[in-house]
């Protein structure tokens, strides 16, 4: 493995954007001094909940008997539905999901009533002995079953550009294709975990491991019938959360705060891992198909593609899930006349949510599918189809939904990885070694991404800051993005101490509260570091202009205005003058300059009208292309992936260690939930894959042994933070290439004339099951 940061961590006294400077919280979290949730300390008058849930996936709920509850060891309270004294429903967008389970049994394991006890073992044994009287009536576990009996959770919806059917009539070749795409387990290091505790006249403030404190608190206040004023969330940091902490985090965070409430004490509730894999949602599992028709070249001519999103029970995300995963199954690629349709299916599964890329690789990777297809079925190398319709000039760069793909940088990204990883080599090699090898085959592919920024919520994209600096120098920033593990904290740090020219150390960056940065987004959308990067820095330009202001004021020569100031290496400097930046603070106190500021940043030009369904969703778009090698055991359907190499376009690098550590992680759990991550319901609805026993992660034995990221070298067209673009989702579909090659490897087995109809993830079984298929004997087949 080739060294991977050319720049080294920089100790350098300004804190500079674009240098390599470690996760803020690195020392304290490898040395086990990071505080999360379940590490606060603890209240004199704690008491901890648990959770009872439903054993039946649907059905009608006729009584819940708690008297062996009450009795149980340690119990001090217990709560139902009929509990709740505000809102029963904590739906995050549209009705449908209450915080516990009324007349009806949505999924298995849904809750049902909390527990409060005086220990978490003795809540959780309590939570065991309700009797609960269920009768079950037939669940509706699938899409095929959701569509035949119209259960759906939101209206469909449809994007149409040019003429399909005159266009598919004409075209010389056509292809058509199923995906079966699985969900993925969130698995988080941190479980769901919240503390809520009481404040002097009604007020709570509540500790909780969420992407969207603003949501937690307004849910919190319904469902206690308050204002929000009298709750104040509080996120330092998380052990992860990839989605799954956006909306469902909320849930948790209510139960403890409403027990807390009640008893007048300190409430946490942590969900055991198990329970936690059971009673929250997933990436959403879809069933797409495709047909396409082309010509003898393989150039799409026409394209209809069906998107089916399996919901669960509820809508939660996923009117915008599905939309992205309509938005995103273009990919890279011009399709000049195509039909998307986008139905949202209601089945009795937990309610499934967002999951890094939010619905953008269940879309993207119908893509990938359709140039694999057409590859097979004209004969050529699945890389010369996809360059072939890649989106292109002014005839060629219009997205099905309207918007004009403008900045392309996947012709030249894409070139630049083809000769550094010797794609066209490599394949050579490749081919004359399955000529000659009979039961290990190798695989190789080079897929691109196109990505949109934005939420495709609108309101969404905004964002607030709060700086304070003190008369020593120092700073500290708030803002409303949550910490998760991504290193939004040590960016915001850096364009802090980059706009004030002083050193890194200089700036803290606080937790993530309602009272300091109110109605705030969710860290989510890849968008955290560019809403409230920009809003940071709009705080700081404020204060900036003060100082300057002061500064030019005390030095008053005409000519020398505070537009000419600058702020850099801990000094501020005008013209012939300088002065130490911390004496100028204390200057502009004494002065009385406020040296406090807010900042708001709103992200220009996105529109979208869902009526006609076109707009423009999103502000830019990144891209990114990986290339990735396998070889596959044809015996067993054992598969390793052997080599990867990428080229990500992260705009200039606020940090390129933290950039790169994101695009490693992102490829490496999109790798996992394309090959080994393998969710299972029975037949009743529940869910069997319920523990690290049973769902497999990748693991550091799965990462390949040649590990080639590299960042593509340009700066954001657009008016981004200092002209970097997002780095969080992305990457994460640069995986589509291994789900390729592993196909790649197996289409070998038929000269790569057929294309393999492989699900998703590729398991070994399914590659076992996808062989057989192919050719019964192929197996057995000896070297011609």
């Amino acid at each position: 493995m080739r060294k991977l940061i050319e720049q080294p961590f920089t100790s350098n006294p300004q804190g500079k954007v674009g240098k390599s400077h470690p996760h803020e919280s690195a020392i304290r979290q490898v040395s086990g001094q990071a505080r999360y949730v379940d590490d606060m300390p603890q209240p004199a008058n704690l008491q901890y909940a648990a959770v009872g849930t439903s054993p039946e996936a649907s059905g009608t709920l006729n009584s819940i008997d708690l008297t062996a509850v009450w009795a149980s060891p340690g119990v001090t309270d217990v709560i139902t539905v009929d509990d709740v004294p505000g809102h029963v429903d904590i739906a995050p967008v549209f009705d449908g999901d209450p915080i516990f389970a009324q007349d009806q049994v949505l999924f298995n394991g849904q809750a049902l009533f909390a527990v409060l006890a005086d220990s978490v073992q003795h809540a959780r044994q309590a939570a065991l002995k309700a009797i609960i009287d269920i009768t079950p009536s037939a669940p509706c576990l699938t899409v095929e079953t959701a569509k035949q009996q119209s259960n759906f959770v939101r209206p469909a919806h449809f994007m149409q550009q040019g003429d399909f059917d005159t266009a598919f009539g004409r075209s010389e070749l056509n292809a058509q294709g199923h995906l079966s795409i699985g969900g993925q387990e969130h698995m988080y290091l941190e479980g769901q975990v919240s503390m809520a505790i009481n404040d002097e006249e009604d007020r709570l403030l509540v500790y909780t491991s969420s992407q969207h404190p603003s949501e937690v608190q307004k849910l919190i206040a319904e469902v206690l019938g308050c204002k929000l004023h009298k709750v104040v969330v509080d996120m330092r940091r998380m052990g992860g959360g990839f989605g799954g902490k956006e909306t469902q985090a909320a849930q948790w965070a209510c139960i403890a705060a409403l027990l807390a409430k009640r008893n007048q004490c300190a409430v946490k509730l942590r969900l055991p891992r198990m329970q936690d894999m059971i009673a929250t949602g997933k990436r959403h599992p879809f069933e797409n198909s495709y047909q396409v028709g082309f010509n003898q070249e393989g150039l799409i001519k026409a394209a209809d593609i069906d998107i089916n999103g399996n919901c669960g029970h509820s809508p939660d995300l996923s009117d915008a899930i599905v939309d992205r995963a309509m938005f995103h199954c273009d990919n890279g690629y011009y399709l000049e006349n195509v039909n998307v349709a986008g139905h949202r299916c209601r089945t009795n599964q937990v309610s499934h949510t967002a999951y890094r890329g939010f619905g953008g690789p269940q879309g993207m990777i119908v893509a990938e599918a359709m140039m694999d297809a057409i590859a097979r079925k004209v004969g050529k190398d699945p890389l010369t189809v996809r360059k072939l319709n890649l989106y292109g000039d002014k005839e060629r760069n219009l997205t099905p939904y309207g918007m004009t793909v403008e900045h392309n940088l996947l012709g030249d990204l894409i070139a630049r990885l083809e000769a550094s990883s010797d794609y066209w080599a490599r394949r050579e090699a490749i081919t004359q070694f399955n000529k000659t090898s009979p039961i290990v085959k190798k695989g190789l592919s080079l897929t691109p991404v196109k990505f949109g920024i934005s939420f495709t919520a609108k309101h969404l994209n905004q964002a607030g800051a709060l700086l304070h600096i003190y008369t020593d120098g120092s700073m500290q920033i708030n803002h409303g993005g949550t910490e998760m593990g991504q290193g939004l904290h040590t960016k915001i740090g850096q364009i802090v101490a980059n706009e004030f020219g002083v050193s890194l150390h200089d700036v803290e960056v606080t937790a993530t509260r309602t009272d300091k940065v109110p109605n705030t987004s969710p860290t989510a959308a890849s968008s955290g570091t560019d809403l409230n990067g920009k809003a940071a820095q709009n705080a700081c330009i404020i204060v900036k202009q003060r100082l300057a202001e002061f500064y030019a004021e005390t030095i008053n020569e005409s000519e020398l205005t505070a537009d000419k100031v600058i702020f850099a290496d801990n000094y501020v400097t005008l013209g012939p003058h300088s002065v130490e930046f911390v004496r100028l603070v204390q200057d502009a106190y004494i002065g009385r300059v406020s040296l406090s500021s807010t900042g708001f940043y709103k992200t220009p030009k996105i529109h979208y009208d869902r009526s006609t369904g076109n707009g423009r969703p999103f502000f830019y778009f990144a891209y990114g292309a990986s290339v990735s090698e396998v070889s596959i055991d044809t015996l067993t359907g054992e598969y390793k992936v052997e080599r990867v190499d990428i080229l990500h376009d992260v705009g200039r690098s606020l940090n390129p260690a933290i950039d790169i550590g994101q695009i490693e992680g992102g490829f490496i759990q999109g790798m996992g939930w394309l090959t080994t991550e393998d969710l299972k319901w029975d037949d009743r609805g529940r869910l069997i894959s319920n523990n690290p026993a049973t769902y497999k992660i990748p693991a550091i034995g799965d990462t390949p042994e040649v590990f080639n990221v590299d960042l593509y070298p340009r700066d954001n067209d657009e008016d981004s933070i200092y002209h970097s673009k997002a780095v969080g989702e992305p990457p994460f579909m640069l995986a589509n290439s291994v789900w390729c090659a592993i196909k790649d490897a197996i289409s070998s087995l038929t000269d790569y004339k057929v294309d393999p109809q492989l699900p998703a993830p590729a398991t070994p079984e399914a590659v076992l099951k996808c062989i057989m298929s192919i050719d019964p004997d192929a197996t057995r087949s000896e070297p011609s």
